[in-house]
């Protein structure tokens, strides 16, 4: 065989060996995974034949499954067997009535507390309750009832209290517990303002001279009476300082002089004009020092008044007790005592008691001493609402805050996370909320929000 057709069989042999080591990578996947795949038995199916192989992939990915969306449910409150009422008694001095109902079907055992408001002093306490101190507060003292209720039963409780400032609103929750002491089943909120009617104050006008347009007035007359002075005397002046006609000055413009000598027309001599004196000019006369520096002083003193009187006006009308609306915040932040329903952006907060103390619930940090808040917390807008437990906050009398302790709150409210779950619209869920302290301080005040930019409510609870 000549050597050219040698080599030319050669070079086609390794074109061709080339080409199939190409087309190896562009075979069916499912071919691989044939022979991969261990030897079937006997009984199983023929292959398929080669042209129903599967396609060659085409590099488009295959769409996944179809999975719904998981979202957190709303927060379930069950019925409570024990339910609370308050009502504001029409007495001189602070009164309540207490209604527990227990709509249940078998008897149970409850705890019912009523919080004393602060400088207040139980004298009339019914059904066997006590006062008694609440443990780490601050001179938070309240009304305890160890209650059996047996089936569909009702009972009514009353109290009074002494206060040492009398005349103003009282406020006072009661809430009914379990065994426990923890979970609350129902709570309910009242406010005695009192029957006495408070006389209509008869309202004096202010005197003339503290009247601000008043003062104005007569500060502008008086300007308007001083120039009108000060021209008039000015112009008097120059009046009397100028010269009069023919004096002077024309009596020597107008008169011949004689240059021949002293004589009369009778001696012939040359009359030569005589050249007309210059006229002495007025001398200039200008107001006093003293009354250029009392003008200026008069008006000095009218602008100054009436910039702070309009200054005065100004910060008068500024409200400091409200927090300012522009920035990132939305709406305004409230303040309020115990039991008092504070509105804000989202939600509706009502603190019904703090305690703090060792407690019931073991505490996730070593050292640290917990306190319980029973919070009730009203969704007011069309939709759910989440909120977090960084956003609780409990101020320390030093201004130091803790923020909700999660995973005490979660023990406390028997495993469930309130806050990975949003409460629904127009519901009103009742929580404990746990805050753990270090120190023997008790919290001065809560804050509570429903979200990042919320301005918040802030419950004095000291």
């Amino acid at each position: 065989m000549p050597a050219t057709r040698r080599h030319h069989r050669t070079l086609a042999v390794i074109v061709n060996c080339l080409g199939i080591i190409a087309a190896v990578p562009a075979l069916p996947t499912t071919t691989s995974r044939a022979a991969a795949a261990p030897a079937q038995p006997a009984v199983a199916a023929p292959a398929a034949p080669a042209e129903r192989a599967t396609p060659i992939p085409t590099g488009v990915p295959a769409a996944p499954p179809a999975v719904a969306p998981t979202k957190a449910a709303p927060i379930q409150m069950t019925n409570p067997p024990v339910t609370v009422a308050v009502t504001a008694a029409n007495t001189p001095a602070p009164g309540y009535r207490i209604q527990v109902r227990n709509a249940g079907s078998s008897t149970v055992d409850t705890t019912v507390r009523q919080e004393l408001p602060s400088g207040s002093r139980a004298t009339t306490v019914t059904g066997g309750g006590r006062a008694t101190s609440v443990v780490g507060s601050a001179g938070t003292n309240e009304v305890t009832w160890r209650l059996r209720l047996p089936a569909q039963s009702t009972l009514n409780l009353n109290t009074a209290f002494s206060l040492a400032a009398p005349g103003r609103a009282v406020t006072a929750p009661a809430c009914v517990y379990g065994t426990d002491g923890t979970r609350a089943y129902d709570c309910a909120t009242a406010t005695w303002t009192g029957p006495a009617v408070v006389p209509a104050t008869k309202v004096t006008a202010a005197p003339a001279w503290r009247r601000p347009p008043v003062l104005l007035g007569a500060l502008a007359a008086l300007l308007v009476v001083t120039g009108g002075a000060l021209w008039w005397w000015w112009h008097r002046r120059r009046q009397r300082s100028g010269v009069a006609p023919g004096g002077p000055a024309a009596a020597s413009a107008g008169t011949p002089a004689v240059a021949g000598g002293a004589g009369g027309p009778a001696e012939h001599g040359t009359i030569y004009p005589r050249a007309a004196m210059p006229a002495v000019a007025g001398r200039r006369h200008t107001p006093p020092i003293w009354m250029v520096v009392g003008v200026a002083a008069v008006v000095l003193a009218g602008v100054v008044g009436a910039a702070g009187w309009t200054a005065s006006r100004r910060v008068a009308g500024i409200d400091t007790a409200k927090q300012p609306t522009s920035g990132a915040w939305m709406g305004r932040s409230v303040s309020g005592a115990v039991g008092v329903p504070l509105r804000e952006a989202a939600f509706e907060f009502t603190v019904y008691r703090v305690a703090c103390g060792t407690g019931n619930l073991p505490s996730l940090q070593k050292g640290g001493r917990q306190c319980l808040a029973t919070v009730g917390v009203r969704n007011l807008t069309p939709g759910e609402q989440t909120w977090h437990g960084q956003l609780q906050r409990a101020y320390l009398p030093g201004g130091n805050w803790v923020a909700t302790d999660e995973d005490a709150t979660r023990v406390a409210n028997l495993g469930q996370d309130v806050f990975a779950q949003p409460v629904a619209a127009g519901k009103r869920v009742l929580l404990p909320l746990v805050f753990t302290l270090h120190g023997d301080d008790p919290p001065k005040q809560l804050e509570l929000r429903s979200g990042v930019f919320s301005a918040g409510v802030r419950v004095d609870v000291a």
